[in-house]
C-alpha cells in the first residue's frame, strides 16, 4: 500500500497514470457506441447465437486479440487488429525485403517511416475488414440491420465510421506512449480482455454453490478451489517463464590507454526463453479456424447433391462433417495440431526476430567475446544452437498455457468464459503487458530516488 501511495507522490508519475486512465476510459465509452443502422435487440441476440459456432469461433479469435467482441457493430468494433496486422505485416517484411531491412538500421529516421507506411497499411487494412463486415451484417439472413438501412451509402458511412474508430484508437496508442506510461497499444488490449472479467467473474457466481456434490450445470466448493489454486498456479508459471533468461557469459577485451587498462570486464548476454512471446499462440489459433470452416461448408455443398450422385454425396458430407466435428477445441485433433503449429510458429518467429550473425558482430564491434568461443561464425553458431534449445522449452510452455482452458474445460464441465482466463492468449498478454507496466513505473520511480515497486538485491 505504501508503495501504491508512493507512485502518487511523483507529480510527473501521477500525470501519466492518470492521463492514461482517461484515454482507456474513452476506449471503453466508444466501444459500446453501436453504429447507427444496427439493431441492438438484434445484435444482441445474433451473438449468443454465434458464440457456438465455427463463424462464432473466428470472430472471438480476432475480438480477442483486437480487443473487442464478436459483435463488433461499434465504432470501435475493428478494435487495434488492423494496426496490429498491418505492424507484423512489416516486420516479416523487414526480414525479406533489403530495401525496408536498410530501413530498419537506418535508427530513428528509417523507423518513423516504416511507421508512417504502417499507418497507411492500417487505413488499407481497416477499408477492407470494414467492408467485408458491413457487407455481412447487411445481409438479410443475419437480420441485425434495419431494412430501410440496406443500401450502399448507408454501408460506405459504416466503413468509414468503423475505419476513423481504428485510427482514432491508434492515435490514443500513440499518445499514451508519448504522454502516458506503458506501451499504448498493449494497454488497449488488455483492457478490452479484462472487461470480460465482470462477465466470467458473474457466470461463476451465478452457477457457485458450497455443496460437494453439486447437481449438474454447478460449481461445487470443491471445483471452485480446485480453479483458484490452478489460476494461482497458472500465473505464476506464466511470470516465471515470461522473465526467464538464459544468461550467457561476455568478456570485453582489455585496451591499454597511456598509464591506464579500460575494458576486461565480465558481463552477462541474456536470451529469452519465451523469445516469441504470443505471436506463435496467436498464428496458430488464427489458423486452427479455418479447417473447421472449410469443411463445414463443403459439408454443406456436397449434402446437396442430388441424383444419381446421392449416396457418394452423403458420403462425402458426412466426412467432411467428420473432420470439421474434428477441428472443434475440445477435440484430440485440434489440441495435436495446435501444439505442432505453437512450436513450428515459435521457431519461425525467433528466425525472424532474433539474428544470431548480428549479434555476433555486434560483440565484435564492441570489444566483446564469449569465453572459448572466437569472435565472429563461431560465436553466432553457439548462440543459435542455445536459442533452438531454449526456444524448445519456450515453446512447450506455449503449448502448455494454450491448452489449458480447453482441459480444463472437459475435465471440470467449467464454461468457455471462465476457463480462458486459466491460461491461453487473453491471459498471456494481461500478464506480460502487466510486467512491462510495472516495470516502466519502476524505473521512474527509482529515477527519483524511490523504492522500486520491484525488489532488487
Amino acid at each position: 500500500m505504501d508503495k501504491l501511495i508512493t507512485i502518487f507522490k511523483v507529480p510527473e508519475l501521477r500525470r501519466k497514470i492518470l492521463f492514461t486512465a482517461l484515454l482507456l476510459a474513452i476506449y471503453r465509452i466508444g466501444f459500446y457506441v453501436p453504429l447507427p443502422i444496427v439493431n441492438q435487440a438484434q445484435l444482441h441476440n445474433w451473438e449468443e447465437q454465434q458464440s457456438t459456432n465455427a463463424a462464432g469461433k473466428l470472430f472471438g479469435t480476432v475480438a480477442m486479440f483486437g480487443g473487442t467482441s464478436i459483435g463488433m457493430s461499434t465504432i470501435f468494433g475493428l478494435g487495434i487488429m488492423p494496426y496490429i496486422s498491418a505492424s507484423i505485416i512489416f516486420q516479416l517484411l523487414g526480414s525479406v525485403v533489403p530495401s525496408l531491412e536498410a530501413m530498419m538500421k537506418e535508427g530513428e529516421s528509417g523507423r518513423k517511416r516504416i511507421n508512417e507506411y504502417t499507418r497507411y497499411a492500417t487505413v488499407a487494412l481497416c477499408a477492407v475488414q470494414s467492408a467485408a463486415w458491413v457487407n455481412y451484417i447487411m445481409s438479410p439472413n443475419i437480420g441485425i440491420i434495419l431494412p430501410q438501412y440496406r443500401d450502399f451509402w448507408h454501408g460506405l458511412v459504416c466503413v468509414c465510421i468503423m475505419t476513423a474508430g481504428t485510427i482514432f484508437l491508434m492515435w490514443i496508442g500513440e499518445q499514451i506512449d508519448e504522454f502516458g506510461i506503458g506501451n499504448g497499444i498493449s494497454l488497449l488490449i488488455m483492457a478490452g480482455i479484462l472487461a470480460r472479467v465482470p462477465v466470467a467473474l458473474n457466470g461463476l457466481w451465478q452457477n457457485a454453490t458450497s455443496k460437494l456434490t453439486p447437481e449438474p450445470g454447478k460449481y461445487g466448493i470443491v471445483t471452485l478451489l480446485l480453479l483458484l489454486g490452478l489460476f494461482i498456479a497458472v500465473v505464476v508459471g506464466v511470470i516465471a517463464i515470461t522473465e526467464s533468461q538464459r544468461r550467457i557469459p561476455t568478456q570485453s577485451a582489455k585496451h591499454v590507454r597511456g598509464r591506464r587498462v579500460f575494458g576486461g570486464t565480465r558481463q552477462f548476454l541474456p536470451l529469452k526463453v519465451n523469445q516469441a512471446g504470443v505471436m506463435p499462440i496467436i498464428f496458430a489459433s488464427s489458423l486452427l479456424i479455418f479447417p473447421s470452416i472449410v469443411f463445414k461448408s463443403l459439408a454443406n455443398m456436397t449434402a446437396g447433391w442430388r441424383g444419381d450422385t446421392w449416396t457418394v454425396g452423403s458420403f462425402f458430407a458426412g466426412m467432411f462433417q467428420e473432420l470439421a466435428d474434428g477441428f472443434t477445441r475440445q477435440s484430440y485433433i485440434y489440441t495435436v495440431c495446435f501444439i505442432i503449429l505453437i512450436y513450428f510458429f515459435s521457431y519461425f518467429w525467433t528466425a525472424i526476430t532474433f539474428n544470431p550473425k548480428d549479434m555476433a558482430d555486434n560483440l565484435k564491434d564492441y570489444g566483446s567475446f564469449i569465453p572459448g568461443y572466437r569472435p565472429g561464425r563461431r560465436t553466432a553458431d553457439y548462440l543459435e544452437n542455445v536459442m533452438l534449445r531454449i526456444t524448445y522449452v519456450g515453446a512447450a510452455f506455449l503449448a502448455l498455457v494454450a491448452v489449458i482452458p480447453s482441459i480444463v474445460q472437459t475435465s471440470l464441465n467449467v464454461d468457455n468464459t471462465v476457463a480462458n482466463f486459466l491460461g491461453g492468449t487473453g491471459l498471456l498478454i494481461v500478464i506480460s503487458v502487466c510486467l512491462d507496466l510495472v516495470q516502466k513505473i519502476d524505473s521512474h520511480l527509482v529515477m527519483r530516488n524511490y523504492t522500486g515497486l520491484i525488489n532488487r538485491k
